[in-house]
């Protein structure tokens, strides 16, 4: 592999789809190509804002429009009367165009009833999207800043990191790829580290691999910080050793 083949492997590092080898080629070169090093802090920051996408809310009258509408909504016209070919029964096939019509209507009501609760299903998740597409929002201001900087570690188990942090925001963005799954009942905890003291920055998904969050808090005289294994929740101190450490770049 080329140096210039390296440089085309962000995605797909972003994505777990190199191969071991591989993935320690590009962790190598990572910790020394600043452009890819931002870059793959880019690419993890879009794929966690993936499927956050909100669809329109429809009018709060559409429903009692839809339902009002519906009693008053008139059969076609019949169609000419054919010849009978089969010798069919007449009055058999009115029961049966009136059966399928109640059918149609009921079904109308049904969905009807179904787009109600689907849309109160969906308020709710409008409105933890929203939320997360405002930290999304942030999270790409600080990975884009003109005054951004980043610098990368290796964790354990093959993990990598990299911290980016804008001095003009006052806030610090932390990326990870590979980081193992904590231990049941238990999430990561991020801190700043403002000398000898720790201060909480938030908590990891615990089920994802792949990680770009925006630490709670401003950066102030933070000098680094910290990865601890915690009780689900989070905890206001760290109570574990620190999995990982870091310093800011300067």
């Amino acid at each position: 592999m080329t140096n210039a083949d390296v440089h085309t492997l962000t995605g797909a590092y972003v994505l777990h789809a190199l191969s071991e080898d591989e993935r320690a080629v590009f962790e190598r070169h990572l910790g020394a190509c600043e452009a890819c090093t931002q870059e793959v802090a880019e690419l993890a920051a879009t794929a966690g804002r993936l499927g956050l996408a909100v669809s329109e809310t429809p009018p709060p009258e559409l429903k009692a429009r839809v339902m009002g509408r519906i009693p008053n909504v008139r059969q076609e016209s019949p169609l000419p009367k054919q010849p009978s070919r089969s010798g069919g029964n007449p009055a058999r096939g009115r029961r049966a165009s009136r059966w399928a019509l109640a059918a149609c209507l009921a079904a109308a009501a049904g969905l009807g009833g179904v787009a109600v609760w689907q849309h109160e299903e969906a308020r709710d998740a409008r409105a933890e999207a929203s939320a997360e597409q405002r930290r999304s929002a942030e999270l790409a201001a600080v990975l884009g800043a003109p005054d951004a900087k980043a610098g990368s570690a290796r964790l354990g188990g093959g993990a990598s990191a990299t911290v980016v942090v804008s001095k003009s925001r006052d806030k610090a963005a932390f990326v990870s790829s590979g980081l193992a799954k904590p231990p049941s009942g238990k999430v990561y905890q991020l801190w700043f580290a403002d000398g000898d003291t720790m201060r909480p920055a938030g908590l990891l998904d615990p089920a994802s691999r792949t990680q770009a969050v925006l630490l709670d808090g401003p950066v102030a005289k933070a000098s680094g910080m910290g990865i601890t294994v915690e009780p689900a929740g989070g905890s206001p101190k760290p109570t574990s050793a620190p999995v990982a450490l870091m310093n800011f770049p300067a």
